[in-house]
């Protein structure tokens, strides 16, 4: 086995330099299992980031689906396949029923792309309203409609098509507190006033339900609700990005968009769909997808594979057998709690949001809320590092502390957490 310093040169020689590494000192993680990691030299690592490996790493019944259909058969989806059927029933008994046409691909990002085109060939438009803050994939396409990344660095900047509300961000955002979201909606209906001078309607809204890259947020009450009316009324359509938040991480309900009372048009899901194997899908309506059928095949040379849903419907079986949407409500509840506690004792921490297993801490300027405090945040994750605890930070200004593990986390573990963080937050 090479050691850890020639695997770090060989990276440097071969991978792009895009491609960073997490901790000031990289680990060097060589196994897997539950929410733990373990490093070369047998050090354990509490995973509290990983949203990919949703039921657990190597979780032995997701080894086991994989291993059996590789054994079988994988092949593309030219041919009959009852795999994919499987799957499919499955995941339609967990989603609305007007989200019945499915596509599957491979990639969060893929999705994300696939949907703008079902979305641009129903209304005929590519008029994009999106939200600061945003992350929706690294295609050119999803750069373009990403804040998060056109607007950070090496961005060029939105192109004229793309229309940013302010990040809905009712703790340091451009309106502040819990009746926010009627202010923010008034963004929307400027937008859309000044789009439809021009005679263009039908425009497409993509949004996370909760953010992401965003920060970990919340938007205030009625403001995603009040955007998908406000498309609506102009024919437009609704895409509702799942990749980071869905299959009940959230807790009370198994897709954000359930959190916010709406139903999308599209659906995009990803992440911990395959629990790290690469699957990822599309689902809309019959409608769309009707218009969407006009001459141009759609085909994806592995998107919906036998291995891949094989793989996907283990990863639904396990959510359902180990009850694990149920865990997500109960634990966030608990380390929620606890993490609050612990914001009344250090002013650093100006807030602590989220929802299940999902939860952001934002840490800002001592005696100033509305500064954020990146520096700080970083040294903590860190610092929680050193004790055995994997953590990471997000926002715009990379400043909240993100807390997003893989479902299996459980309440020792979050004891655990922030028993270390106090520690942390005091010595340093």
């Amino acid at each position: 086995m090479r050691t850890k310093k020639e695997i770090y040169q060989l990276r440097k020689k071969y991978l792009s330099p895009s491609l960073t590494l997490s901790y000031k000192d990289p680990l060097h993680i060589v196994r897997g299992e539950g929410q733990y990691l373990f490093d070369e030299k047998g050090n354990k690592f509490l995973d509290g980031i990983n949203n990919i490996q949703h039921v657990g790493h190597s979780h032995p019944k997701i080894v086991e689906a994989a291993n059996e259909q590789f054994k079988k058969l994988n092949t593309n989806t030219r041919y009959l396949d009852e795999t994919i059927i499987n799957y499919a029933e499955a995941l339609g008994e967990k989603l609305p029923e007007k989200l019945n046409k499915f596509y599957f691909t491979n990639s969060g990002s893929e999705s994300n792309d696939l949907a703008l085109r079902l979305s641009r060939t129903f209304t005929g438009n590519n008029s994009t309203i999106v939200l600061e803050g945003a992350y929706h994939g690294h295609l050119i396409s999803l750069i373009e409609i990403s804040p998060y990344k056109y607007d950070g660095p090496g961005g060029d900047g939105a192109p004229n098509y793309v229309h940013a509300i302010p990040i809905p961000d009712p703790f340091r955002g451009k309106y502040r507190g819990i009746h926010s979201g009627k202010l923010y909606l008034k963004e929307v209906k400027n937008i859309l006033e000044r789009l439809n001078t021009h005679k263009k309607k039908s425009h497409t809204f993509i949004a996370e339900s909760v953010m992401g890259c965003g920060g970990q947020l919340i938007p205030p009450a009625g403001f995603i609700s009040g955007c998908y009316k406000l498309i609506h009324k102009d024919s437009g359509i609704c895409i509702a990005d799942e990749v980071q938040i869905g299959f009940g991480r959230l807790g009370k309900k198994f897709w954000g968009f359930e959190t916010q009372g709406v139903v999308p048009d599209v659906v995009t899901l990803g992440k911990s769909i395959g629990n790290g194997h690469p699957l990822s899908l599309v689902a809309t309506t019959t409608e769309i997808a009707e218009k969407f059928d006009n001459g141009m095949e759609y085909f994806n040379s592995y998107g919906g594979n036998p291995v891949s849903c094989a793989i996907g419907h283990a990863v639904l079986k396990i959510i359902d057998d180990e009850d694990l949407q149920s865990r997500s409500e109960k634990v966030g509840k608990k380390l929620k709690s606890m993490l609050n506690k612990l914001q009344k004792n250090h002013e650093i921490i100006g807030e602590v949001r989220g929802m299940g297993l999902f939860i952001g801490v934002e840490f800002i300027d001592r005696g100033n809320k509305l500064k954020p405090n990146s520096t700080d945040a970083a040294s903590i994750v860190d610092a929680m590092k050193n004790r055995g605890i994997l953590l990471s930070v997000d926002g715009p200004d990379k400043n909240v502390i993100k807390i997003k593990p893989p479902m299996v986390f459980n309440d020792e573990n979050a004891t655990f957490l922030v028993e270390n963080l106090e520690a942390a937050l005091s010595d340093y």
